[in-house]
């Protein structure tokens, strides 16, 4: 494990915001905002967030990786590239066409779209903390109107 190097690239999640779930790393959506959770897990500035959460979760499930293989090697202290690259080697998906697809879905997957248990949780979270008068149309906007990406 290198320390030193993976200070310097963990964000410290208690005064500043992961990614968004759709920007990509790998080609794929969540995984830079999971990668920046597990950085600053790590690194003790995780905060409020948590390293594989049900959003992670939907990552790994699909790319067959585990959270302790990937923690593992965000551990070295690797780059944003590094992981990447890592990412796209440790993948158990090879065609294009089914991430692009499996981002999309994402991207477009409404509240009513989701398991009934996160829509309860939802109702009473988007409320509280997702600024008035902002309509919710997909799941990501929850993420990034807390957050003030939109």
């Amino acid at each position: 494990m290198n320390h030193e190097k993976l200070k310097l690239l963990a964000k410290d999640l208690t005064k500043e915001y992961p990614r968004s779930p759709r920007e990509t790393l790998a080609g794929y959506v969540i995984a830079a905002r999971m990668l920046d959770k597990c950085r600053a897990a790590i690194a003790g500035t995780v905060g409020e967030y948590h390293f594989e959460g049900r959003l992670d979760d939907q990552f790994l499930e699909f790319a067959g990786i585990t959270a302790g293989q990937f923690k593992t090697f965000v551990a070295t202290g690797a780059t944003d590239a590094e992981v990447a690259t890592w990412v796209e080697q440790h993948s158990k998906v090879k065609d294009r066409a089914a991430v692009v697809a499996w981002n999309n879905k994402l991207r477009s997957t409404r509240l009513c779209d989701l398991p009934m248990e996160i829509q309860l949780r939802m109702e009473d979270y988007i409320p509280k903390f997702i600024p008035k008068n902002r309509p919710v149309y997909v799941w990501f906007d929850i993420y990034d109107l807390e957050e003030g990406r939109i």
